[in-house]
C-alpha cells in the first residue's frame, strides 16, 4: 500500500481479513445527492481530493441516492490502483425498478428521482442478489467489507438470513469481511456475541457528546477482536464546528440547551489547548483500542479535505486528561449519555 499524501496517521488493521487503511474513511452519502443534487464537477472531485487526503476506505450503500453512490464511487475509483483501498457497501434494502411518475426521493433524503424503490430483505437469496447488484453498479469484482444496513426491525432475520450468507460469500472470497451498520449499539453488540463477523459500524454512539457504545460494543469487541468502525462522529453537525452555534443540530434535530452548552464547553477546552472541535470530534473515538476507523462524509472536495486532515494532527493526552476532570467526557467504564 502506497504511504498515504497528507495525513500522519498509519494504516491499522479494519477486520480480520488483512485489510488495512488509514483511521480515516470517506462515508460516501453524498455521492447520492444527500439533501442536494450534486452537479459533475462537484462530484467528481470529491474522491481525489480524499485520496489526495490520505483516504483509502470508502463506505458506501445502495440507499445512498438509489444506488447512484455506489456508481458514483465507482467511476470515481476506476483509475485508481485497486489494492490500495477498501470499499464496504451494505446489504438488507434491495432496490427495485418503478416508475417514477415525476417523483423525487427527497422524502428519503435524496435528490435523485424515485425510479426505483426499496424492498427491505434480510434473507440469503436477499443478500446475495444484493452484493451482485452493488458489483455491477460500483464496477468491481469483489467488495472488501459488507455490512447489514440498519436491521432494526428484523433482528432474527439477520441472524438466521444475512449474516450466515455474508459468512459463506467470505469464505469463498467475494468479500474479505462482514458486519453490521446501525445508529444503536445494543444490537450491534449482539451481533459481535451471536455471529462470526468481524466489523462492526456504529454511528453517533460513539462521540464526544454520546459515549453510549462503551456500555457493551466497545468492550466485547475488543474482547473478540472485532473492529468498530466509528461514523456520524460530528452528531450531524453540532461537532462540525470550531463553534458550535445556537441552532446546531445534534443527532438530526435541534440541539438542546445541555447538549449544546456540553459542546460549547469541550470546543472552549479545544481552544485552551489549541486544537479544535471537530479535531478532538475525529479523534476521540480513536482513543479506544476497539476502533480501527473514523467515518466522516463531505459534499464537497473542501470539506472532505479538510475533514482527512483532522487526525495528521493528534491530539495530545493532556487534552483528553482536562476534559475527564471536568466532566465533559466519560471516565472509562463510565459513559455519558
Amino acid at each position: 500500500m502506497s504511504a498515504p499524501a497528507s495525513t500522519a496517521a498509519k494504516p491499522v488493521a479494519i477486520g480480520r481479513g488483512g485489510l488495512l487503511a488509514p483511521p480515516v474513511a470517506y462515508g460516501a452519502a453524498a455521492l447520492g445527492n444527500l439533501y442536494r443534487a450534486l452537479d459533475d464537477r462537484e462530484w467528481s472531485r470529491i474522491v481525489p481530493a480524499a485520496w489526495e487526503g490520505g483516504v483509502r476506505y470508502f463506505d458506501v450503500a445502495p440507499h445512498y441516492g438509489l444506488g447512484l453512490a455506489e456508481r458514483r464511487l465507482g467511476e470515481s475509483l476506476r483509475e485508481l490502483p485497486r489494492e490500495e483501498y477498501i470499499v464496504s457497501t451494505k446489504v438488507g434494502r434491495l432496490l427495485v425498478p418503478q416508475d417514477a411518475a415525476g417523483r423525487s426521493d427527497l422524502d428519503n433524503l435524496f435528490d435523485v428521482p424515485a425510479d426505483h424503490r426499496r424492498v427491505r430483505d434480510y434473507s440469503r437469496d436477499g443478500v446475495l442478489r444484493s452484493v451482485e447488484q452493488s458489483l455491477e453498479r460500483l464496477g468491481l469484482d469483489r467488495i472488501d467489507i459488507a455490512l447489514v444496513h440498519d436491521p432494526d426491525e428484523h433482528e432474527r432475520e439477520a441472524l438466521e438470513g444475512a449474516f450466515p450468507a455474508l459468512s459463506e460469500l467470505r469464505d469463498q472470497g467475494v468479500i474479505r469481511s462482514f458486519g453490521a451498520g446501525m445508529n444503536q449499539s445494543g444490537m450491534l453488540t449482539r451481533f459481535v456475541q451471536e455471529t462470526d463477523a468481524d466489523v462492526m459500524m456504529v454511528a453517533g454512539r460513539w462521540t464526544l457528546l454520546d459515549q453510549s457504545a462503551a456500555n457493551g460494543l466497545l468492550p466485547i469487541a475488543r474482547e473478540r477482536a472485532v473492529t468498530v468502525l466509528a461514523a456520524a462522529v460530528f452528531n450531524s453537525g453540532i461537532l462540525a464546528t470550531d463553534a458550535p452555534a445556537r441552532d446546531a443540530t445534534f443527532d438530526y434535530g435541534p440541539a438542546d440547551r445541555s447538549v449544546l452548552a456540553r459542546a460549547q464547553a469541550i470546543a472552549r477546552v479545544a481552544r485552551h489547548h489549541g486544537t479544535t472541535l471537530p479535531e478532538l470530534a475525529a479523534q476521540y473515538p480513536l482513543t479506544h483500542p476497539a476502533v480501527g476507523a473514523v467515518v466522516m462524509g463531505g459534499a464537497s472536495a473542501e470539506q472532505v479535505a479538510r475533514n482527512s486532515r483532522l487526525v495528521a494532527r493528534p491530539v495530545a493526552a493532556a487534552v483528553w486528561d482536562d476534559l475527564r476532570d471536568r466532566g465533559l467526557i466519560a471516565d472509562e467504564g463510565h459513559p455519558l449519555r
